[in-house]
């Protein structure tokens, strides 16, 4: 038996329909007739009692044009993911015109579908297209079936084991020389500093180059292309094929051309001369790649190293520094948190391992709530079909893509009560499932550098609050705009340096110096 929609019978309102029930296979047939606004909700009730025959509605639609969703989705994401979600509910669809209508899913049953599901029923290298000007056609996050399962092999030493300890010893002592340039009552821009902060500390965990010419403009082009793809209008530029043509050296495409051939010409000169030199005893992420073998003995090509190179440098401090910013703007903005904070920092032990920092439980629920509030990477990568697949009570073909939405799961009441209230003490009060709560994505597309992220955003966050007190420089709420494919602080933060720590020594990590 199975539900099927009839415009036979449909009376004179546009949003009045007739539900048929019918046998096709005895010819029987009868209308349920839906003929004013009043039977709405029985109609309602009686799809809702037939759902266990194959009955596959879809889910319901934004009616807004796609351009004007998609200058949304480029201006305003949190403001339309709200909405929609206040309307619709847990599953909706958005068009936005030339790509695929993306379905949004904020239900961990949903999540837990996609997530939990054999990865070959799914493409999401071919859905982040939108990287490919950046990233490359090799980079982890633009492949697929078995050349991504490769690379993700090769990739993932790196963030494991032994060297964590190395990258945490690094990230302190980065934090430090980054934040001695402040000042006691000169207030200062917090976001900048954070992002000075990340992007030495990838430059070095990822070439083990602490100075040099070539470092030295590696990050000054970095920079730039991170200045001019950022903004809301760097971002449409990916939209709008118009605003990718070079028109010479000022008009944005012209720029963005320009800087990416200066970022390769460093980079294929750094990887030639590495491999030229090649010194066993280094422990940088280039040279374990350089060495890296998949199953069949093969090594990276300069091409694929160069691409997944710049996936490490783009994605490895843009979202990290963003992060830190937001976690330094709810600790100082609520007292209470800043107190229990401290109050841990204060109960360490002379000289602290990087690591027993890490494990802080109070530290640890400050970090996953500002990933919660406000993740940086607002949804998990694209979903698309290879074939029909089944989430809830929707059937999909391979015409959308699906969307675990990171932010809309984060905020729902029945999981995060207040969700809008930055509270850590829920992060100590119950734990909460990988489906629940998941700011680096999940199953085979989840970030290989989470863990690295997280480390970075502790350590930073205990240097800084071990050496230096601090206030906001502003009352005023913070309110959060598109940066890229992050959500950051509008004005970066204004803080002020109100003093330095001298009598919590102890609570400095062992990589600081007095």
């Amino acid at each position: 038996m199975q539900l099927v929609y009839s415009s036979e019978n449909r009376c004179n309102s546009a949003r009045c329909h007739s539900l048929s029930l019918g046998r096709s296979d005895q010819g029987v047939c009868f209308d349920y007739p839906l003929h004013c606004r009043s039977h709405h909700s029985v109609g309602q009730v009686f799809r809702q009692a037939f759902r266990r025959y194959d009955c596959h509605e879809t889910p319901p639609s934004v009616k807004t044009s796609p351009l004007w969703n998609l200058l949304r989705w480029i201006i305003q994401p949190l403001e339309l993911l709200d909405e929609c979600n206040h309307r619709y509910g847990d599953c909706f669809t958005i068009s936005f015109g030339s790509i695929a209508p993306l379905v949004f899913f904020s239900d961990p049953k949903a999540i837990e579908q996609i997530f939990a599901a054999n990865p070959n029923l799914f493409d999401s290298g071919r859905a982040n297209w939108i990287l490919r000007s950046t990233l490359g056609d090799h980079s982890l996050l633009l492949l697929d079936g078995d050349r991504h399962h490769r690379q993700r092999q090769l990739l993932m030493p790196p963030f494991h084991g032994e060297r964590m300890r190395t990258y945490g010893q690094l990230i302190g002592q980065i934090t430090e020389k980054v934040t001695n340039h402040w000042q006691v009552g000169k207030p200062f821009i917090v976001r900048p500093f954070m992002q000075e902060i990340s992007i030495q500390v990838i430059l070095q965990a990822v070439f083990g180059l602490t100075e040099g010419d070539r470092l030295r403009q590696l990050k000054q082009h970095l920079d730039a292309m991170l200045k001019l793809t950022t903004t809301r209008f760097g971002f449409a530029m990916a939209f709008f094929p118009i605003l990718q043509r070079d028109f010479g050296a000022w008009s944005p495409g012209g720029q963005f051309v320009r800087i990416m051939q200066a970022i390769d010409q460093l980079l294929y000169a750094e990887i030639q001369e590495r491999r030229e030199n090649l010194d066993p005893s280094r422990t940088d992420i280039l040279s374990l790649l350089l060495t890296a073998r998949d199953e069949a003995g093969q090594s990276m090509t300069d091409l694929e190293l160069r691409d997944e190179l710049m996936t490490l440098l783009v994605a490895g401090h843009e979202t990290t520094a963003t992060a830190i910013t937001w976690a330094l703007y709810w600790i100082h903005s609520l007292p209470e948190v800043k107190a229990k904070l401290m109050a841990e920092l204060a109960s360490l032990e002379t000289d602290p391992e990087p690591m027993t920092i890490a494990r802080l439980p109070y530290l640890n629920a400050v970090c996953s709530e500002t990933l919660r509030i406000y993740p940086v990477g607002f949804i998990a990568e694209l979903r698309l079909p290879k074939e029909p697949v089944r989430v809830q009570d929707y059937e999909f073909g391979t015409d959308v893509a699906l969307v675990p939405c990171i932010y809309l799961t984060h905020h729902r009441e029945d999981l995060y009560p207040e969700s809008k209230q930055f509270r850590p003490e829920r992060f100590l009060e119950r734990s909460f499932s990988a489906f629940e709560f998941y700011p680096f994505g999940g199953s085979n597309r989840r970030c290989i550098g989470a863990a690295f992220a997280l480390l970075e955003m502790k350590l930073a966050l205990v240097t800084i609050l071990s050496r230096y007190q601090l206030a906001l420089a502003e009352e005023r709420p913070v309110i959060p705009i598109r940066r890229g494919v992050t959500i950051a602080p509008r004005g970066g933060i204004r803080m002020v340096m109100t003093g330095q720590r001298f009598t919590q020594e102890k609570a400095a990590p062992a990589f600081v110096s007095a």
